[in-house]
């Protein structure tokens, strides 16, 4: 019977394309206090665009709409609703894009690392060429983040940053903070357009009417658009989050090997142990309680 190295199997099933000797030891882990961060161009524009996005609906809605009303209740009322929306909807794209995932330390398939894992007779372990690391059941590789992470669903351009075992709670709350944004920015705009039409065009807006049609417009399309696609996106993820199974294992059609869970329980593995108002609140760590051993052995 071979050492524990020799019992090794390269994930892209490349016979001799990583050798534990290869690897060189992995590097200093960072601080815990670190913030997480991908340099990833595309993924930091989108990222900035989303910020703009946002705070153009906010100018619109501020400017155009609440401050010219002359109904105090209704501009105090929505204001503050729309604001709430808006600090929970960046409150949540923030943790997204800065919360670690889950990635697996980088470069820990040394020798030393393995022959540790004690591993019985006929057990092996999957690791990944790209980063040199031991992979985790239900851990996939991401080109960008250049990393192996934990329950993997996706790479989102838009919050810059892998969507995974950490860091899906606040995805979806991103994702429907931004459609509940959405769809209070198009019930405005619907009331704004029928007060206008009954009322003179120069008492709804500060600015000129054509100036603030075209302002409303795009913020119609803007709202439409988002509405839609976190709608779907929202549903997408609950879905995932339900049956436990993230985007990539549906896509790749993989076999469940890990014990099935009811639904209720899938979502407080995600959003936390006890339900709680934590829930909603991107700022709260959801508390996961006795974490379950990822096994590194198949």
């Amino acid at each position: 019977m071979g050492s524990p190295a020799h019992r090794c199997r390269d994930i892209e099933r490349q016979a001799g394309y990583l050798h534990p000797e290869q690897c060189a030891p992995p590097p200093p882990r960072a601080s815990s206090h670190a913030m997480w961060f991908i340099r990833d161009g595309c993924g930091i524009v989108c990222a900035v665009i989303t910020w703009m996005l946002v705070f153009y609906a906010e100018f619109v809605v501020l400017f155009v709409m609440l401050l010219p009303s002359r109904n105090l209740a209704y501009s105090l009322l929505n204001g503050a609703l729309f604001n709430s929306l808006a600090f929970l909807s960046l409150a949540s794209h923030f943790r997204a894009m800065c919360t670690d995932p889950g990635a697996v330390p980088k470069g820990n398939a040394t020798k030393e690392f393995i022959e540790s894992l004690q591993l019985k007779p006929g057990q092996v372990v999957y690791k990944c060429p790209k980063c040199c690391s031991i992979k985790p059941d239900r851990a996939h590789h991401c080109s960008i983040c250049k990393r192996c992470i934990r329950k993997m669903d996706h790479h989102c351009p838009w919050v810059n940053n892998c969507v995974g075992e950490n860091n899906q709670k606040y995805f979806v709350l991103f994702t429907m903070y931004i459609a509940l944004i959405s769809l209070h920015a198009l019930i405005m705009v619907a009331f704004h357009f029928l007060f206008c039409f009954e009322a003179d065009w120069t008492k709804c807006s500060t600015f000129s009417p054509p100036v603030t049609v075209i302002l409303l417009i795009l913020l119609s399309f803007e709202g439409l658009l988002f509405l839609i696609f976190t709608s779907v996106m929202f549903g997408t993820q609950v879905h995932s989050i339900c049956s436990d199974e993230t985007g990539i294992e549906q896509l790749k059609k993989e076999e469940r090997r890990w014990g099935k869970k009811t639904k209720w329980m899938n979502m407080r593995v995600v959003f936390g142990h006890p339900f709680s108002i934590a829930w909603l609140n991107p700022l709260a760590t959801p508390d996961y309680g006795k974490a379950e051993a990822y096994q590194y052995v198949v």
